[in-house]
C-alpha cells in the first residue's frame, strides 16, 4: 500500500499537478486501496491543522512581511556599510550582512530573496557583474531558515511531535547560523581579493556608525524580545509571533513611517497564500502518513537502515545523501512534511539527540533551495535580477560549498548544535 501511495503521488508530482493535491489524491487512493471508510478522511484533515502552534507560521510571515514594507532593508544596508563597506568584497559582505539581519525578522527565504534582490543588486551589479552580484543575495537569503525565528524550523517541529521544542531548534540554529554567516562574509573577501574587484562603499567613520546603530537599533531589538521571550518561557512561540506582528506594525507606523494603511492587504494575502499552501500539504500528509503507520513502513525503513549500518554518524551520513536528491527535485515544505515522521523516529532509536537531527534535516533542505533543478530560491532571484540560470548557478556554488563545510561540521561535532540548547535547558 505504502509503495501504491508513493508511486501515485510521484505520478501526479511529475505531471504537473500542485504537490498538497498530489498528496490529496495520493492519500484518497490509498485508503480506497485499501478498503477504509473514505468519511475517515475529512476530521484526519480538519485535526491536523486545528493546532495553536501551527499559527505561528502565518504571524511569523505577517512580521516580516510588515518589517519589509516598512522600510527595514533601507536600515540594515545603512547599519553594514557604516562598519564593512570599505573593506575588500565590502558590498558584497554588506549583503550577508542585511540578509543575516533580515533573517532574524523574517524567518523565509524566499521572503528575504525577493527583498534583498530587489534592494541591492542593483548597487551590487555595479561593482561585481549581474552573475556574482545575484549569487551573494542567493546565499544571504538562504540564512533565512537557519538563524531564528524560522518557519522551517516550526514545520519540522510540529512534523517531529512533542520530541521537538521549538525554542530548543531555534536555539540549535545559532551556533551553526554565526559559523555560516562568518564563513560567507569570508567567501565574500575572497572572491574579491582573488578578482581585484575595487574597493567601494562607505569610508570607515566612527560618527556614522553611531548614527547608524542608532537607527537600526529598534530593528535589532525585535527578534531579542521575541526570540528571547520565546526561550526563557515568557510565551509560547505562536504568542511571541504574535507579538513579532505588533511590533513590526509599531516600527512600520511610528518609527520608519513608511508602511501605509494600503499596504496591510496585500501582506495579509501574502501571508494567507502561504500559509494555506502549507496547511493543505499538513492536511492530507497526515492521511498518507497514516496510512504508512498502518502499513508499517516506518518500522520497516528502521530496521533497513539497521540492517546497513549501527553507525549514526552514517545514518546521517545516507540521511544526507537523500536529503540532498530531494532537495534537488521536491518542495521543501513537502519534504519536511512527508519525511520528518518517517525519519524522526528512527533518528531517535539511533541515540541521535532530537534537535541535532532536526538542524541537519533543517540545513539539508535549505541547501536544497539554492541547488537546481527545484531551487526556489534560484528562481526568485533569476525572476527579479533577470540573470541566466545558468550563470546563477555557476556563481553559487562556493556559497554551496560553504553550506556543505557548515553541514559536515555539524555532523562531525553535534556540540556545534546541541551546546547552546543544552545551556539553556532544552
Amino acid at each position: 500500500m505504502s509503495l501504491f501511495v508513493i508511486i501515485t503521488f510521484l505520478i501526479l508530482a511529475f505531471l504537473g499537478m500542485p504537490l498538497a493535491f498530489s498528496l490529496g489524491v495520493s492519500a484518497l487512493a490509498g485508503l480506497w486501496m485499501s478498503g477504509f471508510d473514505l468519511a475517515v478522511l475529512s476530521p484526519r484533515l480538519m485535526n491536523a491543522v486545528n493546532s495553536f502552534p501551527l499559527m505561528s507560521i502565518p504571524l511569523f510571515m505577517v512580521a516580516g512581511e510588515l518589517m519589509l514594507k516598512g522600510g527595514i532593508m533601507d536600515r540594515l544596508v545603512g547599519f553594514a556599510n557604516a562598519f564593512i563597506g570599505r573593506m575588500r568584497g565590502g558590498l558584497a559582505q554588506v549583503a550577508i550582512v542585511s540578509g543575516a539581519g533580515l533573517a532574524s525578522v523574517s524567518g523565509a527565504a524566499v521572503a528575504d530573496a525577493s527583498a534583498l534582490s530587489s534592494t541591492l543588486v542593483p548597487s551590487l551589479k555595479k561593482q561585481y557583474g549581474l552573475g556574482f552580484s545575484s549569487g551573494i543575495v542567493a546565499a544571504a537569503a538562504n540564512l533565512g531558515p537557519i538563524i531564528p525565528p524560522s518557519g522551517a524550523m516550526i514545520v519540522y517541529a510540529f512534523m517531529a511531535g512533542s520530541s521537538v521544542s521549538v525554542g530548543g531548534l531555534f536555539m540549535a540554529g545559532v551556533v551553526p547560523g554565526l559559523i555560516l554567516f562568518v564563513a560567507l562574509m569570508a567567501l565574500c573577501w575572497l572572491i574579491a581579493w582573488m578578482r581585484d574587484y575595487p574597493l567601494a562603499g562607505t569610508p570607515f567613520s566612527l560618527a556614522n556608525i553611531l548614527r547608524e546603530t542608532r537607527r537600526s537599533f529598534l530593528v535589532f531589538l525585535m527578534p531579542v524580545v521575541v526570540i528571547g521571550g520565546i526561550v526563557i518561557g515568557a510565551f509560547t512561540p505562536t504568542e511571541g509571533a504574535a507579538i513579532g506582528v505588533c511590533y513590526a506594525l509599531f516600527l512600520g507606523f511610528f518609527v520608519t513611517r513608511q508602511l501605509k494603511l494600503s499596504d496591510l492587504p496585500e501582506v495579509l494575502l501574502t501571508a494567507a497564500k502561504t500559509s494555506a499552501l502549507v496547511g493543505a500539504m499538513i492536511a492530507f500528509a497526515s492521511t498518507v502518513t497514516f496510512l504508512f503507520t498502518i502499513d508499517m513502513l516506518p518500522m520497516q525503513l528502521a530496521s533497513l537502515m539497521k540492517g546497513i549500518t549501527d553507525s549514526p554518524f552514517l545514518f546521517l551520513c545516507l540521511i544526507s545523501l537523500m536529503l540532498l536528491v530531494v532537495g534537488m527535485f521536491l518542495e521543501s515544505n513537502a519534504a519536511y512534511i512527508m519525511l520528518v515522521p518517517l525519519f524522526h523516529p528512527i533518528a531517535l532509536q539511533y541515540g541521535i539527540d532530537p534537535l541535532h537531527f532536526g538542524f541537519i534535516f533543517v540545513l539539508n533542505l535549505v541547501i536544497g533551495m539554492l541547488t537546481p533543478p527545484v531551487g526556489v530560491v534560484l528562481f526568485v532571484v533569476t525572476g527579479i535580477t533577470g540573470v541566466r540560470m545558468g550563470e546563477l548557478v555557476r556563481e553559487s556554488w562556493p556559497f554551496i560549498a560553504a553550506m556543505y563545510a557548515v553541514l559536515l561540521l555539524c555532523m562531525l561535532v553535534p556540540s556545534v548544535v546541541t551546546w547552546l540548547p543544552t545551556w539553556l535547558g532544552y
